[in-house]
């Protein structure tokens, strides 16, 4: 009977946040724990399980899982030592075990460690040996590293940005291993290093000229030799040597076919790199746009994206609002824990003055004193709209300001959740359709979510750790030169084969 270990690390930081964070940001699981956090979800996790369980004869081993409540800032030294060490010796304690399948994102870095997901595949590879293979999924925002691959016989990349795709890519990733040991196959990978960072709505794949590279991977993978293929565009905000797109095939025992393929599509990536940039205005601009527009418009707030590792505190929207005395009805989220307890005392129906935002970034924003009206208090538990996992935004409360002849309605968290979707919003009884701005602190979210039924979409010019102006954001680590941070930067083709 063929054992499978199962091990998971997600988290995804922006090394431009200051908040470090810690291992009380992270749902933990281990053992049992973890095939009933992922049951009837549509995780990456909960589709190798679904793949597994087709086989009969396939024992699935449990270990460690580390899922990051949202992203954030790096993790914290200590709190690095001790997620590693614990995931290391669940993994050291696991029976003996035929393959191994492992579910990381990519796009983490600690205080004390650039290469984290790196380091845990060279660490599982001393306690398990050479000969046991690992195939292992990944974000298309991840990071991909010498090391990773390494260690990995393979690796799964998601196919879709927004990500609608978590499930099938453990699926994907669980059928290739399942392969590896039934089949005999033989994976190589091709890498490609493209020295650019991307981020714009060209990117969507569904839509955008991002979508001309995923639909050529997915050919690859559906064709004869063809094992896994994708494009890794990185995650601009986490600052580490290895941050980069990437180009990778992966093809059974045929170097010159995944070389080749690789190739082709690193070039036509390039090609287009100037049109994956995202246009932006100015907060001003914006806000004068939605003043003389008559329907729902959306500000794109991806400077304070919480899924990309912002700190959720920007309050550079909400400033222009009141200074501008806004006549419609806003929704905007704040992570502002402070104001939260200062709502909890006071109770729902009543009055404060606090200050809102500005407290976690304070080299961005400053605090804005408010009075505004307790609507709501909630423990921040809610399911999300996603995937169905539970997020947890801790105590939250939605507070009612006045802007002149307008209104605004703040949901203010403890601690930031990804918002790349509308769960927050519902979970606290607002439906976005019913308002006439719209703050949305995610770069891109799916179509229906939003864009479907609003006027406009703004891509704001807003101060945070997450800008899509890439160059504003300072870069000290990283390999250069990079398009954009760069002029004249000059691409040639460098293929890494990898083969275990």
């Amino acid at each position: 009977m063929p054992q499978i270990l199962l091990a998971e690390c997600m988290q995804e930081v922006s090394s431009f946040n200051p908040v470090l964070s810690h291992i009380s940001d992270f749902v933990i699981a281990t053992g049992t724990q973890i095939l009933d956090h992922h049951a009837g979800t549509g995780t990456g996790m909960a589709g190798a399980l679904g793949v597994f369980a087709e086989h009969r004869n396939v024992e699935v081993v449990p270990t460690y899982s580390a899922r990051a409540i949202t992203s954030a800032g790096p993790l914290a030294a200590a709190d690095w030592d001790q997620l590693s060490s614990d995931f290391l010796n669940a993994v050291r304690d696991a029976p003996p075990v035929d393959g191994v399948y492992l579910s990381i994102h990519g796009a983490m870095a600690t205080q004390n460690e650039l290469d984290p997901e790196g380091y845990l595949l060279a660490e599982m590879r001393k306690i398990l040996g050479e000969e046991i293979p690992i195939v292992a999924s990944m974000d298309l925002h991840g990071i991909v590293t010498d090391q990773i691959l390494q260690h990995a016989n393979a690796i799964v990349a998601y196919h879709t940005y927004p990500h609608v795709d978590f499930y099938q890519t453990g699926q994907r990733s669980a059928r290739l291993l399942m392969r590896i040991l039934n089949e005999d196959v033989r994976p190589v990978t091709a890498l490609v290093p493209i020295p650019a960072l991307v981020r714009g709505n060209e990117l969507i794949t569904e839509t955008g000229l991002f979508g001309k590279q995923i639909r050529a991977a997915q050919d690859i993978e559906a064709s004869e030799g063809g094992l896994s293929a994708g494009m890794f565009i990185g995650n601009p905000f986490t600052d580490v040597p290895d941050l980069r797109s990437n180009s990778f095939v992966i093809t059974d025992n045929d170097p010159k076919r995944a070389e080749a393929e690789a190739i082709r599509m690193a070039q036509e990536f390039w090609a287009v790199r100037e049109q994956l940039q995202q246009p932006l205005i100015s907060i001003d601009e914006a806000v004068e746009i939605v003043m003389n527009t008559k329907d729902a418009v959306i500000f794109s707030d991806a400077a304070d994206a919480t899924s990309s590792g912002a700190s959720g505190d920007s309050n550079a929207i909400l400033r222009m609002l009141l200074e501008k005395s806004y006549p419609g009805r806003a929704l905007i989220p704040i992570v502002d824990s402070q104001a939260v307890q200062m709502a909890m005392r006071a109770g729902i129906g009543q009055s404060i003055r606090t200050t809102l935002g500005g407290r976690l970034d304070p080299q961005r924003f400053e605090p804005i004193t408010v009075d505004a009206q307790v609507r709501m208090l909630s423990d921040g538990s809610f399911i999300s709209e996603s995937h169905g996992t539970t997020w947890y935004a801790g105590n939250t409360a939605l507070l009612q300001l006045s802007a002149g002849s307008g209104s605004i309605s703040v949901i203010a968290t403890s601690r930031p959740v990804s918002l790349y979707d509308r769960s927050l919003f519902y979970a606290h009884g607002q439906d976005p359709r019913r308002f006439d701005l719209i703050v949305v602190k995610s770069p891109h979210c799916q179509h229906h979510f939003f864009e479907a039924w609003a006027e406009r979409l703004l891509n704001v010019d807003a101060p945070g750790s997450t800008s899509a102006n890439l160059p504003s954001l300072g870069h000290t680590v990283c390999a250069r030169p990079l398009f954009p941070l760069d002029e004249n930067v000059e691409f040639k083709p460098n293929v890494k084969l990898f083969q275990r």
